[in-house]
């Protein structure tokens, strides 16, 4: 797999019921469709060669003869192709009839997998016609493997497997089973007829199944040619992937519902979450090694920003839930320490303004008044009169006890001593002001019996763009793992909730992202951009989201990066993402001993917790 992606197909037709030869004609030309458009996995419906509303016809001969004929006739039309087609068939084994799932590839069937659960309630009666295959692991029928045990292997490493209808429904479903014996891909032949809310409650079992199986689920489901009598189809289909439903269709007449499903992500979420490593013997499983085809599947539209959510209600949900796992970490810690004041250096930056926001919803949490809150500006080399305003504005408003403490004399002598020219503005020029902030914090924390709030985000970590023992240091870090992306919108999330703030956060979130440590241009604006110094923010994030949270290697994040920044060059791609490893991998010396800040999404770089990693690995094989 050259990215990893599996575009996965269902398809919908409308199914005769008892006729065969205009179902296979139906499928024949469903999978010449799936073959132009590159379809690797295309699953039919649930007993679609025959339909699945045949009734006591089933047990008659000639049905069950026309079906074979059908499936060999599928067979011979797929040669050529290396698209794994899933057929439901009426099957006859030992004097037995099954209802299965049929493996088609390349002109040849390819293994049979029958339905393990036979529902005999309400208005199903399957049990008049079929038997369970739950004790068949391991046979033969039309000399290719049969038994719940089969599973096919496109390529080296993708393993599909196959349940049918009810088999979703119970508590002991074999995709679980499946999935334990490494079943990256899970087809569901279904012919699930419709009543008032079945169609919720069955997209909430697929993306349930899918997320519970880490797998993608590729559910086909029969359409309104089965309605008959006193049932009603509606040809439900739907593609997950990991708890994500992926593509949907409802009431087709006919076409193909197509997803990308991204293996390699599902892989790497396994070994990650690891607890059924040893939960099944896989030795009684038959895989038919199968050819395929790579055709280097990407996406055509990436989420730019991982971390953010595109819709607003959803976004303002999210941030709402954010700020409030921030605000309850810093709640228990500071009632556990039984320290009452807080001390936090306010820069009018996005992260400082996030933390003071934090801690003011800690303490209204705990009743505490807002005085307690001790806000501290220190104005240095670079500091603007924009960001000064916006600093005084915002402690003003929030009513913490401010204070400002200059520290151009404390770093001139500092630099004296040490023997550091003023006019060069190396990182010791720049570090010698950011140590200088700390030691104030720190010391002012000591003289109030209080605690110092980390304002530092999860970008500047990943990154390093943090002074060791500098601002990488405090005594509870609020922002710890929300990325640079995030604070942004968090901070904007917040003025939307408390209008009275809307138009100092609105300043804050308009500034340049800058530590402000070197002087001011001429006429007194910030000279120094962060992000022209390593790279767009935004880049920089999705870079380590699709690292740290899905194991990418780079060639695959610049590929899904040059579809989610098409205007950004590929170039620029190339630069940033070089930044970030070589950063990312030098740097974690300062992570193994960051402070203690609250866990608030799937990516964290806690070296107690998420991120353990030496100081000293190698980046070399990771550019």
């Amino acid at each position: 797999m050259e990215y990893g992606y599996i575009k996965a197909a269902t398809a919908s037709f409308d199914i005769q019921v008892a006729g065969v030869d205009a179902n296979v004609e139906s499928m024949i030309r469903l999978m010449k469709q799936a073959r132009e458009q590159r379809v690797e996995l295309l699953a039919f419906p649930e007993l679609c060669v025959t339909g699945y509303s045949c009734g006591d016809l089933f047990l008659t001969r000639r049905l069950l003869n026309r079906a074979q004929e059908g499936l060999k006739r599928l067979a011979a039309a797929s040669a050529g192709s290396l698209c794994l087609v899933v057929a439901g068939a009426p099957i006859c084994h030992n004097e037995r009839l099954y209802n299965c799932a049929v493996f088609i590839q390349d002109g040849q069937l390819r293994g049979i997998v029958p339905k393990s659960y036979i529902p005999g309630y309400k208005e199903f009666y399957e049990k008049r016609w079929f038997a369970s295959g739950r004790q068949i692991q391991a046979q033969e029928e039309m000399g290719v493997p049969f038994g719940t045990h089969v599973m096919m292997q496109l390529g080296s490493d993708v393993r599909v497997a196959a349940e049918i209808c009810e088999d979703l429904w119970v508590s002991d479903s074999p995709s679980i089973r499946h999935c334990r014996s490494g079943a990256d891909l899970v087809v569901n032949l279904s012919a699930s007829n419709e009543t008032v809310s079945k169609k919720s409650y069955r997209r909430d079992l697929v993306r349930m199944q899918s997320a519970k199986c880490m797998c993608g689920y590729i559910y086909a489901s029969s359409g309104e040619g089965e309605s008959t009598t006193d049932l009603v189809f509606s040809g439900h289909c739907m593609i997950a992937e990991n708890g994500s439903i992926k593509a949907e269709s409802y009431r087709e007449k006919e076409g193909l519902l197509t997803a990308l499903i991204d293996v390699r992500k599902l892989q790497n979420d396994r070994m990650k979450m690891n607890s059924e490593n040893e939960a099944i013997d896989q030795s009684s499983y038959i895989r038919v090694q199968l050819r395929r085809e790579d055709f280097g599947h990407l996406p055509d539209r990436v989420d730019a920003f991982p971390f953010v959510p595109a819709d607003h209600e959803k976004r303002m949900q999210r941030c709402r839930e954010i700020m409030e796992l921030q605000a309850y970490g810093l709640y228990e810690r500071l009632k556990k320490t039984g320290l009452k004041k807080s001390v936090i250096g306010i820069s009018g930056g996005l992260d400082s303004t996030l933390a003071l926001l934090v801690t003011l919803e800690a303490y209204q949490k705990l009743g505490w008044p807002a005085s307690d809150i001790i806000a501290i500006t220190m104005p240095g080399f670079g500091t603007s009169a924009h960001t000064r305003t916006n600093s005084d504005r915002l402690m003003e408003l929030c009513g913490v006890t401010a204070r400002t403490i200059p520290i151009t004399a404390a770093c001139r002598q500092h630099m004296q001593d040490i023997g550091h020219p003023e006019d060069v503005y190396d990182v010791t020029y720049e570090n010698i002001q950011a140590r200088e902030r700390t030691q104030i914090l720190m010391d002012v924390a000591n003289q109030e019996n209080g605690l110092v709030i980390g304002t530092g985000d999860l970008s500047e970590t990943a990154l390093g763009w943090c002074t060791y023992n500098g601002d990488h240091m405090s005594m509870y870090a609020v922002n710890i793992s929300i990325p640079k992306t995030l604070v942004k919108y968090l901070v904007s999330a917040y003025a939307e909730m408390h209008p009275q703030l809307e138009a100092v956060l609105t300043s804050v979130c308009d500034t340049v992202i800058s530590p402000e440590l070197l002087p001011l241009s001429a006429d007194g604006r910030i000279s120094q951009s962060t992000e022209a110094a390593i790279g767009k923010y935004d880049l920089h994030d999705f870079i380590l989201y699709h690292f740290v949270r899905n194991g990418f290697e780079r060639e695959k994040i610049m590929a899904l990066a040059g579809i989610a920044f098409p205007r950004i060059s590929r170039e620029t791609i190339e630069k940033t993402t070089e930044t970030f490893f070589r950063r990312f991998f030098s740097q974690q010396f300062k992570r193994s001993c960051m402070p203690d800040g609250p866990k608030v999404g799937s990516v964290s770089l806690s070296p107690r917790g998420d991120w353990r990693m030496p100081s000293d690995a190698s980046v070399a094989d990771y550019l």
